[in-house]
């Protein structure tokens, strides 16, 4: 170790917590704890390994510095971030660029010199007074080809808990990583807190990408999306990587169907936020293997996904014990599990859509609130935010696949796109061919906005792939990527659901429906359901759909609901090839099958609306 950093770590660190750093062989990494430690000017640092003691400290620690507060069933805990701390903020994250360098002009960005500049000036000094957090985590399953080494560096607890919740402990990983091995690193700081522990200076929030050096940096935020660095700030670093080493780092659940006979049939997924992405992966019945993150890669000539995460980050708006089971019964058990931004009321949790009876005042992440009561921005407030969360573990969930943290990951045999629409797409449809999917349900994705980003709710906004916050490359690039892979092999079916379509403003979808699509596709997957030829797609038939509505929800299933569900929409069809062509036409290097599959898609969609009008009848198709 150099001497220089030796002799600030062990001004900065208790004996135990340089030992464990001293372990470590890798002097680029100590370079960037040490410049951590001179920039912020922590009072202590705080080393942790993959023992449950370090990371029980920290756990402890998160309730005595009020960064959580205890709820009324043991091991429950909420933390709260800061009234304009909600969400991500999409205008102050950017991508730093090196001079003569330039991305996608689609994406954030600015100039790295500039940026690293304003970060040290924000974050200078920023640790003061409190503690600074050294910690090793992995993104994928450790000691495997899907594994990248990550290195934390944070002054919140909460950050630290969460991470321990949400990924696997890296530290014996990184331990054995030879120098100059490749690793993603973050530095975070929490910067000014007010009196509930909470970022003061939000309008000096700042998260940058030096996607050069695989790190991120954060400051003035404690919202996971910004601080949690393995999870999306991870996932722009993992699209670059993948990009330089041929495979895919994606957007998507992992979760296993149950087929006739036994059968286990997994599929990976791609949903906006609030667009049924973690209930699909949750659908009672199935098994999940992730939520949220997947790598793909071809081993032994299948394609095959990881789950890069080790727990869940998920929204819990619209949580409850009919619709999500699972999720509930973990979230009123003992147990490792904190909620973000609910409503607390003598030490119980309370949010939107939980279908019981809400206090109408508690704390909240507005501080003390009463019903009606308006926020500091004079706007309405809501007893629980529309983006609250809940942070558990994989291993604590009684529908984990026990495949879920397999080496070689799970065959994949389907991919799912999924978005937020009320007036084009059929619930379930399938693409035509690998490209077909890739090009038309993928890369044309829309959602309406929610609460999940900042920013006006209800506006459609294209979303390729789901991964459009996220991308650190061109858009062209990143569908010919997809395009490509694993071409030389047998690739999943693509298919496309909506469980937004709408009629007389009315939803046609149960929340449970979706259980019925996902045992459709697992029913083509093998070749055990018929479909119809859409014009954009492959759709059931009716009397597979009566048959699978009766079996798994007992509901007798309407020619009625199939028409309301499967007509064919062609001019809302049309309109949206529309927007996409102008979209596109704006992607400089929009691949050559992108634009082939959207011409056949109109010619195919054209002469639907010649033969048949402009909604055309599953049953007249």
């Amino acid at each position: 170790m150099n001497p220089k950093h030796e002799e600030l770590f062990k001004s900065k660190m208790d004996e135990v917590s340089f030992n464990r750093l001293a372990a470590i062989d890798n002097e680029e990494a100590m370079a960037f704890i040490a410049h951590a430690i001179e920039l912020c000017e922590p009072e202590n640092v705080f080393v942790g390994d993959d023992s449950d003691e370090a990371h029980d400290y920290v756990r402890q620690m998160a309730k005595e510095k009020k960064e959580e507060v205890p709820l009324a069933i043991d091991g429950h805990t909420v933390h709260f971030d800061g009234y304009y701390d909600q969400a991500r903020k999409k205008e102050v994250t950017k991508y730093l660029v090196p001079e003569g360098i330039e991305l996608d002009s689609k994406l954030n960005q600015m100039s790295r010199d500039e940026g690293i500049k304003e970060m040290e000036d924000l974050q200078r000094g920023a640790c003061r007074g409190r503690t600074m957090m050294v910690m090793f985590f992995c993104l994928g399953p450790t000691d495997t080809i899907f594994a990248i080494p990550c290195l934390q560096i944070t002054d919140s607890f909460y950050v630290a808990h969460s991470e321990d919740l949400l990924y696997r402990r890296g530290y014996e990983a990184f331990k054995n990583l030879p120098n100059g091995a490749e690793y993603f690193k973050y530095r975070h700081a929490t910067g000014e807190v007010d009196e509930r522990m909470t970022s003061k200076r939000y309008d000096l929030n700042r998260v940058y990408m030096d996607y050069t050096q695989n790190t991120t940096l954060s400051v003035n935020t404690q919202y996971a999306g910004n601080t949690v660095g393995l999870k999306k700030l991870s996932l722009r670093l993992a699209i670059r990587k993948a990009d330089r080493e041929g495979w895919l780092a994606e957007h998507m659940f992992i979760m296993r169907s149950n087929g006739p006979n036994d059968r286990k049939t997994y599929f990976c997924g791609a949903f906006p936020s609030a667009c049924g992405k973690t209930s699909t992966a949750m659908i009672p019945g199935e098994n999940i293997v992730g939520d949220d993150l997947a790598y793909f890669r071809v081993i032994d000539g299948q394609f095959r996904a990881v789950n890069v995460e080790n727990g869940i980050f998920g929204i819990i708006t619209d949580v409850n014990s009919k619709d999500d089971p699972v999720i509930w019964n973990l979230l009123h058990q003992p147990g490792n599990v904190i909620f973000s931004n609910i409503l607390v009321k003598d030490q119980n949790p309370y949010w939107l859509g939980m279908e019981q009876d809400i206090p109408s005042e508690g704390e909240n992440y507005c501080g003390d609130w009463k019903q009606g009561m308006t926020g500091p921005n004079d706007k309405p407030t809501t007893p629980s935010h529309k983006n609250a969360r809940y942070t558990v573990k994989m291993a604590d969930l009684k529908n984990a696949d026990p495949n879920w943290d397999a080496p070689n990951g799970v065959l994949v045999s389907g991919i799912i796109y999924g978005g937020r629409d009320s007036d084009i797409s059929v619930p379930v449809r399938e693409a035509y061919s690998w490209e077909h999917g890739i090009c038309t349900m993928g890369a044309m994705l829309e959602s309406e906005t929610t609460a999940a980003t900042i920013g006006k709710e209800g506006v459609r906004v294209w979303n390729v792939m789901s991964n459009m916050d996220f991308l650190s490359m061109s858009v062209g690039r990143y569908i010919d990527n997809n395009l490509k892979f694993a071409k030389d092999i047998e690739r999943p079916i693509v298919f496309g659901t909506n469980y937004f379509l709408k009629k007389d403003g009315q939803y046609l979808n149960g929340k449970l429906d979706k259980s019925i699509w996902i045992k459709w596709m697992e029913l083509r997957v093998h070749g055990e359901a018929e479909a119809l030829d859409a014009g954009y797609g492959k759709i059931p038939v009716y009397k597979d759909l009566k048959k699978l509505f009766k079996q798994v929800l007992d509901i007798d299933y309407t020619e009625q609901d199939y028409i309301d569900q499967f007509t064919v929409r062609i001019p809302e069809c049309l309109a949206k090839l529309d927007r996409m062509a102008e979209i596109y036409a704006t992607v400089s290097d929009t691949p050559q099958a992108m634009k082939d599959e959207m011409a056949a898609q109109r010619e195919r969609l054209e002469k639907l609306h010649s033969e048949k009008g402009d909604y055309v009848s599953p049953f007249d198709l």
